[in-house]
């Protein structure tokens, strides 16, 4: 009798709604949110390094192409998660000319504020051109802080 409780328990710990799988999906889906968040403080602090390193024209065109970044990922985000949604909810394929029509207004709308921005201020192309690879320093935190919390757990 003690051997089968002992089975039963190595089974339910290998279950994937067990509590500790549950924790770590939660964990993982929440990547999502935190992605933002480092967007938001590296594009701060990376602005006041550049500010104080490069002056005030680089900082600032930094911090235009942080800005549209941060939205070019959003809309991203926030397009894919509701074509996912349609499509799961729905049982049938989206509309491609509804999806193809809004991606092209997302490159549309970056490319305006981006010609804009340069024109206005020639001499904030290389802090724009930085600014707009954000998302990859707050992915690289984002894996980092996987990495760091992966190993507290395991220990």
């Amino acid at each position: 009798m003690i051997s089968n409780r002992m089975e039963f328990d190595n089974t339910h710990s290998a279950d994937p709604a067990s509590p500790a799988s549950v924790s770590e999906d939660n964990f993982y889906s929440g990547a999502t949110a935190r992605i933002p968040r480092f967007m938001i403080g590296l594009g701060l602090i990376l602005a006041a390094i550049g500010w104080w390193r490069f002056g005030v024209s680089p900082a600032l065109g930094f911090l235009a192409g942080s800005v549209i970044a941060f939205l070019n990922f959003h809309w991203l985000k926030s397009g894919v998660t509701g074509l996912a949604d349609r499509v799961t909810n729905a049982g049938k394929a989206q509309s491609g000319k509804g999806t193809v029509a809004r991606f092209l207004l997302r490159y549309v709308l970056m490319g305006a504020a981006a010609y804009g921005i340069l024109t206005s201020f020639p001499a904030s192309l290389g802090g724009l051109f930085v600014g707009l690879f954000l998302p990859i320093g707050a992915i690289a935190c984002e894996a980092t802080y996987e990495a760091y919390v992966a190993l507290v757990r395991k220990n």
